[in-house]
Formats: C-alpha cells, structure tokens, sequence
C-alpha cells in the first residue's frame, strides 16, 4: 500500500528559504508536505521530476480578480504562471461593503481604475452580499482552482459610510472614521487579509472622476489602522504618487506604528526620475530595523502599455478616419487599412493633438517598440519606433503604421511607462535585490486592455534567472522573494517553503524551457467582454494542496482552492 498520496522524484529543489538548491524528492498527504529528502516509502501518484526545479507555488501580493473570482472557478492567467495563492482587494478598490445606491460607483471605480470592463461587472457580478463577511461567504461558495484571499478595499468603505460626501473626496469626520474603522475591522475579524487604500491621482473612475480616498486625511487612515491593530492581524497595503514625499512616508509609517500591522506600497521607477525608489525602499528598510514592518511592491520589468488595433489604445485611435473604420470586424479592418488613400488619411490624421485628452501618451515614439514573440520587454533601444524612422528616412506614424498590422492586425506594441528611465532594467534589478522589496504589481485579473503583467513571477525566472546578459539574480534568491517573502508580507506562514507540515503548493519547473508567448486578445468575459492572457511553456506540473490544477500549460480541471481566511 502506498504511503504517501503523491510522491515528487528527484527534482532540483529550491525550497523558498533562501538555501542552496539540492537534489531531493517530495513527499505529500492530505495536501501537506509529509517529507522532504529521500523518500523511501512510495506515492499513490509518483512524478519524475529528474532535471526540473521544485519549488513552492508562486503567492502573488496584488492582483484584482474581485469581479473575476465571484463568477470563474479558474482564477487565470495567474494559474498559467505558477501562482498557487493570489490575494486582490488592492488598491482601494472593490465591491464591498456596499449600499444597493452604491453598486453602479463602485463598477465605474472598477473599471475606470483597472481598466475592467463595465459590461462584464454589470453581467458578472451577482451581488449577493452587502456587507464585507456577506463578500467572503459568496467567496467561500465557489469552487475555484488556486487559492485566493482579499482586503477590505478603502474606496468601498468611503462611498458606504459617507455617500455622496465620500464619493467626492470630503473630509470625513470623526463619526465617518469611527464607523469606517468598525467596518474595516469587522471585515478583518471576518477573515480579510488587510486593508488597502489608493492616493494617487493616475486612479480614476470611468467617468474621469478621482478616487474617492485620494485625499484621504492621516486621522482617517491611521484611525483605520489602529481599529485593524486592535485584532491583532491584518496588514495594510497602499499605492500613492509619492508628490510629497516625505509627508507620504511619514503617514505610511505612522499607520504601521500606531496599528502594530505591516505596511506595503507599490514602488516603481518613475517616468521622469532616476532614483526617489531608492529613497523610499531605504526608508522602508530602516523602519523594519526599528521593528516597524514596511515593504515595497514592485515589479519584474517595466510597467507598460500594450498597443494594438484590438487592445484599448493604439497610436491612430484618435485619427478621425480611423474612427470611421473602427467598428468593423478585425479583418475587415486590416483590409481596408492596407489602402494607400486610406492609409494616408490615416496617417495624417494621428499627429499629435495635445487638445484630445491621452493622445500625446500614446505617441511617445522614442518609447514604443514592437514586442514580438516571444515577447521581448527589454528592448534595445535602437529598435524603438522613432529609432527605426530615422534609420528609414520616414515618420514615425508610417513605422507604427506597418508594425500594427502585422499577424493579421493582431500584433501588439510594447510602450514602457514606469521602470524604464534609462532605457534598461537596470533599476528593477536593483530594486528586486532591496531587501526591503517584495514582488508584487501584477494587477491579474487587471488592465484588460492595456496592460498584460500577470506574467510577473514569470519574468521573474525566465530573464532574472537565467536569459538577462548581465546582473542576473539567483534563482534561490528569487523563489525566496515570489514565495516565501511574499506570503509573509499578506501573513501567510503555511506556505512559501517546501518544508515538513507546509501547504503542498509545488511546482514543477523545466527551468530550461521556461518561455513567455506573447500576449493575445480573447472574448471571454460575462457579455463577451475582451481581455488580454499571457500564457507560458515550462511549467510541467503545478500542485495546490498537493492535488494537480495544471499539467503542461493545461488545467486539469481540479478546484482545490479555497478562500483564504485571516492570517495563517
């Protein structure tokens, strides 16, 4: 009779603390790790890990699957990249709790700040629930395929308790905090992981209109804070444009003081500085010496947009004959594109008009590449769309032109935005290596239509790991980082590690094949909304609790997930 329900053979295990890579087997029963070394005893189901990695399922910080996860039992792309545990509910933004007055704010919130669309929510969302325990109970309900936990999102909070007067950024008073922080504290004891809030003005509705925290005052949140500190769990998680520095750090800190809980905030390069993450990340640093927990989120590359004639943006969306054109089908399209009156028409129509709001941002020539597959997100910068018009002796708008109607029309354009002062990763090496840094910013289930970074811990393996040409990371250092670190900063200490008595999230690697696809658009959402996926080769087997949920870059059609309730 078999002693162990599964039984991995001979893999490289790199078992998330940190150490040396070895090579071992893995022994599971009862969707926990019953041995780990030699194992003698034989497995119900055996696996021949010879040649690949073993490593703890991917815990993935910051995703937004809040409207994907109450209608799809297949929490992907994240599934696709190793993710065994997603945690959503960031930035401020979610669907609970939530008045009935309010449901339609927090769709336009939603779509508006992620990029969601809002025919999918409108068509997905059940709303089943009002207040935040009635969210996790409907949570609970659904079978999915990896586990997810959430955070009691700010801006929901703010629009319940204070209507109107928290929809347009009032101050709240002493009676609106009281009861925010009963709310948010009521959320965590029901089993939130923590609560995040959003103070940056790129965070807007679908209707333009600003978040509804962006002003929020330092008594507001560190009374929300201090209300979460009295359950003695939760952690605190925010995103901000750092325009007072100083002042940011210091209310960030506080908020972790005064409550006792962690804090982490998104960290990235900004678009016209070298180095205020530096500062920001060395600040984090110094108040964990202080025993205050503060960790950056950052990112596996560059933050970036994607261009194409089916995503949301393209460099000729604004061109009026465009326009006249762009309700046909695809091909149709692409068709007709290819005609030189039209193509000139076209053309001449998508100079830069400062007038039409986002039209200058998706024409910084300089910075759009072609991203090919598969996809490459360091790019040389001789390759951009500007440096390939020069060499050619035409503008920039005829390279585009031609580069956007490759693959039938379905080809994308890569534009880095955040990460990308200097025209390399040299920073996102620096910042990955920061000991105050975890990663995070994948934003799955997210930007639909203009961003694609759910394959962060991805690119963390496949270029930091093994394909960049210099500053490399170990690969011990990075499943520490994507796994252990990361699950501890949202509380998580049952997993992370391929250790005795831990959650037996495993995947199995072929390290060497390890290879991002490009992107692609599908139409797979409630009402046939369109998002954009990201798949991968290389992962040979990925294990949540020990049961088998992906196979070769294919579900299994397992649904061993669970929500996950408070800190573990």
């Amino acid at each position: 009779m078999a002693e162990h329900e599964l039984v991995i053979r001979n893999g490289t295990i790199v078992d998330g603390t940190g150490s040396d890579r070895y090579v071992g087997d893995v022994a599971v029963s009862d969707g926990v790790i019953t041995e780990i070394g030699a194992v003698s005893g034989t497995g119900r189901r055996e696996v021949d890990a010879d040649g690949m990695l073993v490593a703890p399922g991917f815990v993935d910080i910051h995703t937004h699957y809040d409207g994907q996860a109450t209608w799809d039992a297949q929490l992907a792309p994240s599934s696709w990249h190793g993710v065994t545990t997603v945690v959503m509910g960031n930035c401020g933004v979610g669907f609970a709790p939530v008045h009935e007055r309010d449901r339609e704010r927090l769709i336009q919130l939603m779509e508006g700040v992620e990029d969601i669309p809002g025919t999918a929510l409108h068509e997905g969302l059940s709303w089943n629930w009002s207040s935040f325990p009635e969210y996790l109970d409907e949570l609970d309900r659904r079978p999915r395929d990896i586990d997810l936990g959430t955070q009691v999102p700010h801006g929901a909070l703010r629009l319940h308790v204070m209507g109107e007067r928290g929809a347009t950024q009032q101050p709240a008073t002493p009676e609106d905090i009281a009861e925010m922080a009963r709310l948010a504290k009521e959320g965590i004891e029901a089993g939130a992981l923590g609560f995040s809030t959003s103070r940056t003005l790129n965070h807007r509705t679908s209707l333009g209109e600003p978040t509804p925290t962006l002003g929020a005052a330092a008594d507001e949140l560190v009374g929300i804070a201090k209300a979460i500190g009295e359950t003695g769990r939760g952690v605190l998680q925010a995103v901000t444009d750092f325009i007072e520095r100083d002042a940011e750090l210091d209310l960030f800190e506080r908020m972790a003081a005064e409550s006792g809980r962690p804090i982490s905030v998104s960290i990235a390069q900004g678009a016209r500085s070298g180095d205020d993450w530096r500062v920001e990340l060395d600040r984090f640093d110094d108040a964990s010496r202080r025993g205050i927990q503060m960790r950056g989120q950052v990112g596996a590359r560059a933050v970036g947009l994607m261009l194409g004639l089916e995503a949301t943006l393209h460099p000729f969306m604004f061109s009026e004959p465009y326009k006249s054109i762009a309700h046909l089908p695809l091909a149709e399209r692409v068709a007709v594109m290819g005609h030189d009156d039209l193509r000139r028409a076209i053309i001449d129509g998508a100079r830069v008009d400062d007038t039409v709001l986002g039209s200058r941002a998706i024409h910084r020539y300089r910075f759009i590449y072609q991203l090919g597959n598969p996809p490459d997100y360091e790019p040389d910068p001789s390759t951009s769309a500007e440096a390939t018009a020069k060499r050619r002796g035409v503008d920039p708008l005829e390279v585009l032109y031609d580069w956007i109607l490759e693959d039938g029309g379905r080809a994308l354009l890569y534009q880095p935005i955040l990460n990308w002062f200097g025209e390399s990763l040299d920073a996102v090496g620096e910042m990955l290596r920061h000991p105050a840094s975890v990663p995070g910013l994948s934003d799955g289930g997210a930007h639909v239509g203009t961003i694609c970074d759910v394959s962060f811990p991805t690119t963390l393996l496949q270029w930091w790991g093994r394909d960049r040409p210099h500053g490399r990371i170990p690969v011990e250092t990075l499943i520490a980082k994507q796994c252990r670190m990361t699950a501890e900063t949202v509380g998580l200490t049952d997993r992370g590690v391929l250790n005795i008595g831990k959650r037996a999230d495993i995947n199995v690697i072929d390290f060497a094949s390890l290879q991002l696809r490009a992107p692609e658009i599908v139409y797979d959402l409630p009402a046939g909304g369109r998002r954009m996926i990201q798949r991968a080769d290389g992962y040979r087997h990925t294990f949540v609790a020990g049961t088998e949920i992906m196979c070769d870059g294919e579900s299994t059609g397992a649904t061993p997930g669970r929500l996950v309730r408070g800190a573990r």
